[in-house]
Parts: C-alpha cells; sequence; structure tokens
C-alpha cells in the first residue's frame, strides 16, 4: 500500500485517524488502517473521492450489512466493491465469499481483497457470474 499523509489523534479509547472521505477521525483499528491505505491507493489511481462511499450499508439475506469500501460510476451503479481485513487475518476463501456474497446484491463487476500485505482483484462477469483474478486496479475511467 502507498504511503500517504495521514492525521492521527490520541483520544481516551486509543487513536483516530481521518478519513478523507467521512471528512471525520475513526478509531483507528487494524482494519481501518488497511482501509484508509487502501482508499488512498484508489486515490492515487484516479477514482474521484466523490464516488466512493465507505461503510456503506446494503441489505444482504434480509441482514443490514456494511461494504468497507465502494467505488462508484458516474451514474451511480456500483464498480468496485473491497474489502479489507486487518493484517493479522489472512485473504482466504471465506474473506472471498464475503465479498462475493455483497455482491449478489451490490453487483458491482469489480472485486479488491486485501489485509495490506495481500491485495486480489477479480472482474465479475454477470452472465456467468464468475470471477476472474486479475494482475491490477481495475483503471476507472472518468
Amino acid at each position: 500500500m502507498p504511503v500517504f499523509d495521514y492525521k492521527i489523534k490520541k483520544e481516551k479509547q486509543g487513536f483516530s485517524i481521518f478519513d478523507v472521505v467521512r471528512k471525520k477521525y475513526v478509531y483507528l483499528y487494524p482494519e481501518e488502517w488497511v482501509r484508509q491505505h487502501f482508499l488512498h491507493f484508489l486515490l492515487a489511481n484516479s477514482y474521484s473521492k466523490s464516488l466512493i462511499r465507505i461503510e456503506s450499508g446494503h441489505q444482504y439475506n434480509k441482514l443490514q450489512k456494511r461494504t468497507d469500501i465502494i467505488a462508484y460510476q458516474k451514474n451511480g451503479k456500483p464498480f468496485l466493491l473491497v474489502e479489507c481485513k486487518a493484517a493479522s487475518c489472512p485473504i482466504n476463501e471465506a474473506v472471498f465469499e464475503q465479498i462475493s456474497a455483497y455482491n449478489l446484491t451490490l453487483k458491482a463487476p469489480y472485486l479488491a481483497l486485501s489485509n495490506g500485505l495481500e491485495t486480489f482483484f477479480y472482474a465479475f462477469d454477470t452472465q456467468t457470474s464468475k470471477y476472474t483474478l486479475l494482475n491490477e486496479l481495475p483503471r476507472f475511467e472518468k
């Protein structure tokens, strides 16, 4: 993950980091550290801050769930769905199943999984409902 200028402040319960999308300080859990790095990775790769949502709620199997990061297209449809895990959490089949289950509802054409140490990108074929592993971050067209 790229280095970025971050703002951290000490609070009673621990440390918080400033989230440039949510425009507020959020508690700095290990997963949040990965999420913030991935967010800045997207911004450094021409993804638009105004088209990104962090911890956005959605319905899955009648349960309310939260996605880590969703990058939207200008038409309001999801483009890239991102699942972030703490560095201590391996990116395995269970993590892939989690994000692909979320994508049953969202139908984003691309997925990303990251724990800050490993990152995987996938393309989703809506006709076959199959995923293909990609070598790099899907290019966002402005």
